[in-house]
């Protein structure tokens, strides 16, 4: 195993001599415009940053400006090119994804060193040479054109893929002869959010899109007007039938699936992010039935995770918040539904039906363990995970015995596996050769108390001869929102911190789905004040343990995770040193004007609500910034194409920040940044040379403003070396 050797450190004054205190930001200019929000008037003097930068001159100059004043300071720091140097060498390593079969065939990514995006490849039979099937590499030159879901036929022979240009939602479908390596000429547009499925026999696929926006309105408008469509191969895309829509309800978000037994098509109604879902059926091959109502009221979580037997088997929240199986026996208008798998202390994230058991996923204090039930529910075992991580995967179908899994924590990237629900026996398939060895990295729970007493996980992991008996340099990390858990994964930014000797801490605050509903709603609407509370709550136990101090810390979170950093940052500056902002929800009270926006209002609220907005306006970030207050330093990233968060967001954040700072960089040395990508969007998709961009950036000012030395890297054959 290549190790990687320290050389020098590299000491990074505070006072940078190129963007000092008293540096004037580039100038911002404000506008008199104003809401009325049940008899509130709200000023919004930045309104006209919200416009497409691709459609304003005015924004567009902002945006080279902001740009250019970002860069001239983090050159004045240094840092990013060691730092860059580390991370390569760090993520070089073949990287896999997890491995899918179908018809006997084995499909899976790799990204090889060099490589910006990942090429997939297939394996014909178990065993087999793989051999590349797709290398979206090859489609661009800046490596921005990015392959993102795939869908193989259900005998192997054909893959519907979808393409991802410049970071944005929209995908654009096509199909690839399998055997051949050939592109067919199918081709369908205007998907976003959408589930793809084959019909059973191969002959064409299911989709969902959007009409077509109207010419500049690609990266802002709101999505309304959802349908899932049937696409028959050979024809083109105004021939595709129409299977199912809500023209009396355009807010509604629909997906199709085909039951693994090919009898049904599943259609999946939802109105946000709330997952509170509806689930019509129907079967396959008698278009001219009506769709049947199988669960209603947009009040619970419901997944199709497979079927046997003339049972369609669901992982649902009803009557369970923290999860529970059960099957349905659909008959006409008349269902039966038995309780298979009951609702446990432990969360329920994700089930499979795979040969003839159910493997069902669990989190056990944000931690993944895999369980194996009989098709009536008998517990059987439980598969033997490598260690204290994540685990993901486990798909398949009835019959057959076989499924993958994929298994990462914060010191280790995804190591692919094979499982046998027979046997009982996991096999490695792909593991990563990695530069460095894992054991050199420790991680580490917590539990600590927040505000109003509720106990709250979190992981620290560091270097392993690194003694916590000190003060240092530590970054948390945190989330918060949509029932989403960040538990023990892989990124490489945050190992290469914790190899230059910082600290990290994830913590597992409430409004995610660590332990299920009750944890999510605790987060959500009139408590997401609870969310701010954990997450303070985690810094405070930081500094008391020891561990770091106020001027040591730095807070990261991307996209309501952004949010979640725009909050804290205006209620407790004087808690860190650094906040790093990333792809964030800013303006509480107009996020649900632009594309996605508009599903949020499950975990957001609607400002048109006089009760949500007091909530929204008392903590939006935009709204909150305090001209009086001491700010650490901030640099917030979005993207220019980014149709999920719009930049808008983070463009008036910092305008208003800039401006409430005087102007000018303040007498403290702290500023107020943006930090802009072109051709990116919320983050999916991105290439692995700009990941490594704006990871460096962000881990050379965070180490910057607190106080961490710099290690000056290169790739090296010996042992790894202390830095001196």
């Amino acid at each position: 195993m290549r190790a990687i050797a320290f050389l020098t450190v590299l000491t990074l004054p505070l006072a940078a001599a190129a963007q000092e205190a008293g540096t004037p930001y580039p100038q911002s200019r404000t506008v008199d415009v104003s809401d009325d929000y049940h008899g509130t008037s709200v000023a919004d003097p930045y309104r006209w940053l919200e416009d497409d930068v691709r459609e304003s001159a005015d924004v567009a100059a902002w945006v080279q400006a902001e740009s250019e004043f970002t860069n001239a300071f983090l050159d004045s720091i240094g840092g990013r090119e060691a730092i860059a140097g580390r991370m390569t060498a760090l993520w070089d390593f073949d990287a896999y994804s997890l491995a899918e079969k179908k018809g006997g065939r084995i499909f899976f990514r790799k990204r090889s060193e060099g490589e910006d995006q990942s090429v997939l490849y297939v394996m014909d039979e178990a065993g087999a040479e793989p051999r590349e099937l797709i290398d979206p590499n090859e489609w661009s030159d800046d490596g921005t054109i990015a392959l993102a879901e795939i869908k193989p036929s259900p005998d192997g022979s054909q893959l519907l893929y979808t393409i991802q240009d410049g970071g944005t939602d929209w995908r654009t479908a096509k199909v690839l002869d399998v055997e051949t390596g050939e592109v067919m000429s199918d081709t369908v547009e205007w998907i976003k959010f959408s589930g793809l499925d084959w019909a059973p026999d191969g002959s064409g696929f299911y989709y969902s899109r959007y009409p077509a926006p109207e010419e500049g309105a690609k990266f802002q408008n709101l999505n309304y007007d959802h349908k899932v469509y049937f696409h028959e191969l050979g024809d083109g895309q105004a021939d595709d039938t129409l299977i199912y829509d809500r023209p009396e309800e355009p807010d509604v978000s629909l997906s199709a699936e085909i039951s693994d037994d090919g009898e049904w098509i599943v259609v999946t109604a939802s109105k946000g992010t709330d997952e509170a879902y509806e689930i019509m059926i129907r079967r396959v091959g008698q278009p001219d039935a009506e769709f049947f109502k199988l669960f209603g009221g947009f009040k619970d979580e419901f997944a199709l995770i497979g079927s046997a037997n003339n049972r369609l088997y669901f992982r649902t929240n009803r009557g369970a918040p923290r999860g529970k199986i059960i099957a349905v026996v659909p008959n006409g208008e008349q269902t039966v539904s038995a309780e298979i798998v009951p609702e446990s202390e432990n969360t329920l994230i994700d089930a499979s039906v795979v040969g003839d058991r159910i493997i069902a996923e669990y989190l056990i204090d944000a931690k993944s363990a895999a369980l194996v039930y009989a098709m009536d529910g008998v517990w059987e075992g439980q598969v033997d995970l490598p260690g204290l991580g994540e685990a993901s995967g486990f798909n398949g179908k009835y019959g057959d015995p076989e499924t993958f899994y994929a298994f990462q924590s914060f010191r280790r990237p995804e190591t692919i596996y094979s499982y046998n629900v027979e046997t009982g026996e996991s096999e490695e398939l792909f593991a990563p050769d990695l530069p460095y060895d894992p054991d050199d990295y420790v991680i580490e729970q917590v539990f600590y108390e927040s505000k109003d007493g509720a106990e709250i996980p979190m992981f620290i992991a560091r270097r392993a001869d690194i003694e916590l008996d000190e003060p240092r340099p530590a970054l948390l990390y945190g989330y918060g929102g949509f029932n989403i858990s960040y538990t023990s994964r892989f990124f490489p930014q945050f190992l290469t911190w914790m190899d230059m000797g910082g600290v990290f801490a994830n913590a597992n605050i409430r409004g995610g789905g660590e332990y299920g509903k009750e944890w999510h709603d605790a987060g959500r609407l009139d408590n997401k004040q609870n969310v701010f509370d954990d997450f303070i709550a985690a810094g405070e136990y930081l500094i008391a343990e020891g561990i770091t101090t106020s001027e040591q810390l730095g807070v990261h979170g991307r996209s309501n995770g952004g949010l979640l950093v725009g909050a804290v940052v205006n209620q407790r500056p004087d808690l860190m040193a650094v906040g790093l902002p990333t792809v964030g929800v800013m303006d509480m009270l107009r996020f649900n004007q632009f594309t996605a926006g508009r599903f949020w209002t499950d975990d957001y609220g609607d400002p048109g609500v006089a009760d949500d907005f007091e909530t929204l306006y008392a903590y939006s970030p935009y709204h909150n910034i305090d001209a009086d207050a001491d700010y650490p330093a901030i640099l917030a990233t979005t993207a220019d194409t980014d149709d999920r968060v719009v930049p808008g967001h983070t463009f008036k954040y910092i305008a208003r920040l800039q401006a409430a700072q005087g102007g000018d960089i303040p007498a403290d040395g702290q500023p107020v940044l943006a930090r802009i990508e072109t051709r990116a969007g919320h983050g999916s998709g991105k290439p692995k040379s700009k990941l490594i961009e704006e990871y460096s950036d962000q881990l050379a000012f965070l180490a910057h403003f607190t106080g961490l030395e710099v290690p000056e890297t290169e790739d090296a054959g010996g042992d790894m070396e202390e830095s001196n």
